[in-house]
């Protein structure tokens, strides 16, 4: 874990950045170590999270669940792919779809519809080859959903890889268990 980041708390940011988190601090009850971290890049953090935030308006939830978990356990970001287990369970996804998700095999998921199944194939083909050989997984995806929502989801994509890499380069911890560690 990098020590050379100062972990700010909500008192120590500066006031509009504390003021956009309050409400997701209250909801979650913490304030994670990403954003005691980021918190020292205010501006460059607030647009982080309206870009968030414009994509969550973009897509159903369904696919920024899936894109989401995809992206962070393909990533090993464990961070993130905590936080959404739980979010997606209680957006009422039902924990064998968020297993299949997990697994990084839509071809052979049963639990996945073909829309789930194209975008993570899409989605997966693009993180391995960094997108220089995605077109035909892309191309597949984009057929099932209007071009506004192919658009979103592979900025989705760039979103999450930019949060994965920021928890592993400075070695976070999840603030919450996994769904499916015994002790939740």
């Amino acid at each position: 874990m990098s020590e050379r980041i100062p972990r700010l708390e909500m008192s120590d940011m500066r006031a509009d950045l504390a003021a956009y988190l309050t409400p997701r601090v209250e909801r979650l009850r913490y304030l994670g170590e990403l954003f005691k971290c980021a918190g020292n890049a205010p501006d460059v953090t607030l647009t982080f999270m309206h870009f968030t935030d414009a994509l969550k308006d973009a897509l159903p939830d369904r696919l920024t669940e899936l894109g989401a978990l995809t992206v962070a356990s393909f990533m090993e970001n464990r961070y993130e792919r905590h936080q959404h287990e739980r979010l997606s369970e209680k957006l009422g996804f039902a924990r064998e779809w968020i297993a299949e998700i997990k697994r990084l095999e839509p071809s052979t998921s049963t639990a996945l519809n073909d829309i789930d199944r194209a975008a993570q194939a899409y989605a997966l083909k693009a993180l391995r080859t960094r997108g220089l050989d995605a077109q035909v997984e892309f191309d597949a995806f984009a057929a099932l959903v209007t071009p506004a929502e192919a658009m979103a989801f592979v900025l989705l994509i760039g979103r999450y890889v930019t949060h994965a890499i920021a928890v592993n380069t400075l070695g976070l911890q999840p603030p919450v268990p996994s769904i499916f560690d015994k002790e939740s």
